[in-house]
């Protein structure tokens, strides 16, 4: 009996152990829906209204995530609303006081999720009026970055009904709304009636263009809000992956829904001199704010200035370098000057400046001869103790030290392995006094022999310390470029010694070739090579909506077009004052995938494409934020 008693409940405990280990959900199935309103004071849509703070309750508890970027209150607020949450409840209140007749709109976008898995309240927006109606119409769009069509984040985005063009810079926006990842807005809440778009990097936050700094764009047309019937297809998902069926739903469309704005800087900035700079005694630089388009005037006090300098400057004659010429001048540890040119204050008003320079160098020119004194007496030394190793010393006769001559340092761009269409660029580190082209040779080799060949050497057009050598380069063929010591005389008695570099072009078969064909555009087009950084490889200007690259290494490449109306060879920005629109510019939208030996034709680029789905992704700097898509995690949900 005992025994039998003993296997009962072994046999119990068995079947209580599987049971145990059988069926156990790990944690049940998830949490898929989003929270729901259950209750607002006011109420959703209600009119009449006159408090200024709002109470959200849902279903569950709840939290906001990125509140203070996703919530919009419109009309704009001045004072920022004060927002909170807490267990199942929103609380909103505004700070500044209600308009009369109006209807409001606070939009949570996606900012409402459930506390336990993050499901977004998504495209909410809490609507009042303070009126007798509420407001419907909506009007959307997207916002780009002028010049490189990237989506813009966080921009604000309003309505004006005063037309003027004033009403931008002396009025806050009536209606606004903020711009997604995607560059993408909706304006809720908007009555019947004409209105001016308007997108503004709102650096005060004031809702109005009111400092030059800030980053604008304006609509050229004027709109109308209106709703209009429209069908969309509706797609259910049976699984995360599998397409259950589409069905057409009905809907109300509100239009416009399509406004492109492009955004852009006005070129201004104020203009003055940021710094002087002496840091060898030669040498004097300027450095201002922005560009000049003439050449600032700079006169010596006490001494003529006039011919006593190399100028050294830059493309926007922003920067410029005085290498000065005579060393009774520039031996002077401070220089006086009389500096002429136009400044321009905040508002982009020019004038005439004058300033009064001293410039001093950072040593003395006696420090400054002292060491050179010490490193030749060191030199010397060396020399000496050099010389009394050899046998041939004569204690009567030592050999007499002669200093080195100065070196001119010579950086060449050749290298071993060179672009059929590239040339070849001499730097020095100071201007030339002189240049003896003689003492400068190219030959190619033939065989066993090097063969001398014809060849240019000339001053860059904007670098003064800068030359080119240009030949007739030869694919495949290897070449060598000698110059003979002495060949480049320093400004500063500098000399540089002789050297030899060779160097071989690239075969034909290394490149591709690309010819592109776009239609609608003629001789006004500028069309850019892009590599994945958005780096200009390669640049021409379209003849009869025609262009050709050549010698293009093989990799992968993307386009863009610019719009040079004025034909000044760049892009220009806008300028709102004048209403001028930046200049236009169009990305094809696929990559290139360009291979060596291979010619390719590209025929379409469709340029009236919608400027928000022109750039391709993969050089589209400002990503999308990761949907958030319900997937049935319950139907993979494993039970252990």
């Amino acid at each position: 009996m005992k025994h039998w008693n003993s296997a009962i409940y072994l046999t119990v405990a068995l079947l209580l152990a599987a049971c145990a280990s059988i069926g156990t959900p790990d944690g049940g199935p998830y949490d898929e829906d989003p929270p729901v309103l259950v209750k607002s004071t006011p109420a959703l849509g209600a009119t009449g209204v006159q408090q200024t703070k709002v109470t959200l309750e849902f279903d569950e508890n709840i939290k906001l995530e990125n509140a203070f970027e996703k919530v919009v209150v419109s009309p704009p607020q001045l004072q920022m609303p004060e927002i909170k949450y807490g267990g199942k409840k929103v609380t909103v209140e505004l700070l500044d006081s209600l308009y009369p007749n109006t209807t409001y709109s606070i939009d949570f976008g996606d900012a409402i999720v459930d506390n336990n898995e993050g499901n977004p309240y998504e495209n909410f927006a809490y609507v009042f009026s303070t009126g007798e109606q509420v407001d419907t119409f909506a009007v959307s769009g997207a916002v780009l970055n002028a010049e490189d069509l990237e989506p813009i984040k966080g921009l604000v985005v309003g309505l004006h009904s005063c037309l003027d063009d004033s009403a931008f810079n002396k009025l806050p926006f009536e209606r606004v709304s903020r711009t997604d990842s995607r560059g993408r807005f909706t304006i809720k809440g908007v009555a019947p009636g004409k209105y001016r778009v308007f997108a503004l990097a709102d650096a005060n936050q004031n809702f109005l263009f009111d400092q030059k700094s800030e980053a604008v764009a304006f609509h050229s047309e004027i709109i109308e809000p209106h709703a209009t019937p429209a069908v969309r297809p509706d797609t259910i998902w049976r699984d995360s992956v599998t397409i259950d069926t589409i069905r057409y739903v009905n809907y109300t469309r509100f239009m416009p829904d399509d406004i492109m704005l492009r955004v852009f800087k006005v070129d201004f900035a104020p203009q003055y001199l940021v710094k002087r700079t002496r840091d060898v005694h030669n040498k004097i630089s300027l450095f201002f704010a922005t560009e000049n388009e003439e050449l600032p005037q700079l006169e010596g006090l006490d001494f003529d200035f006039s011919d006593a300098f190399v100028l050294e400057q830059s493309i926007k004659k922003d920067t410029l370098v005085y290498w000065l010429k005579d060393s009774m001048l520039y031996r002077n540890d401070t220089l006086a000057f009389k500096l002429s040119y136009r400044a321009s204050d905040v508002d982009g008003n020019f004038f005439d400046q004058q300033d009064t320079l001293y410039i001093s160098a950072k040593r003395s020119w006696d420090s400054v001869q002292k060491q050179q004194q010490k490193k030749l007496a060191d030199e010397e030394k060396a020399f000496m103790r050099e010389a009394k190793k050899s046998d041939d010393y004569d204690e009567e006769n030592p050999p007499v030290f002669i200093p080195k001559t100065k070196a001119l340092s010579v950086r060449f761009s050749g290298s071993g392995s060179m672009d059929v269409n590239a040339n070849c660029k001499f730097t020095f580190d100071e201007p030339l006094l002189s240049v003896d082209t003689s003492a400068i040779h190219v030959f190619m080799q033939v065989d066993t022999l090097w063969v001398p060949v014809e060849h240019i050497f000339t001053q860059d057009t904007v670098n003064v310390r800068r030359y080119d050598l240009f030949a007739e380069w030869r694919p495949e063929e290897t070449y060598r470029v000698v110059t003979d010591s002495a060949a480049f005389k320093g400004l500063y008695g500098g000399v540089s010694a002789g050297f030899t570099r060779d160097m071989t072009f690239r075969s034909l078969d290394d490149y591709a070739v690309l010819y592109v064909n776009v239609a609608g555009v003629r001789n006004n087009g500028i069309l850019q090579l892009l590599d994945s950084r958005e780096n200009v490889v390669k640049e021409e200007k379209t003849e009869n909506g025609h262009c050709s690259f050549y010698f293009i290494r093989p990799g992968k490449y993307y386009m863009r077009l610019i719009f040079d109306d004025n034909g000044n060879g760049k892009w220009d920005t806008g300028d709102y004052e004048k209403g001028i629109q930046p200049e236009q510019v169009s990305y094809y939208h696929h990559v290139l995938d360009l291979r060596a030996l291979f010619e390719y034709t590209q025929e379409d680029w469709d340029i009236g494409k919608p400027l928000n789905e022109q750039k391709p992704l993969e050089i589209t700097k400002q990503k999308p934020d990761k949907e958030r898509r319900k997937m049935n995690r319950n139907a993979t949900r494993q039970f252990k």
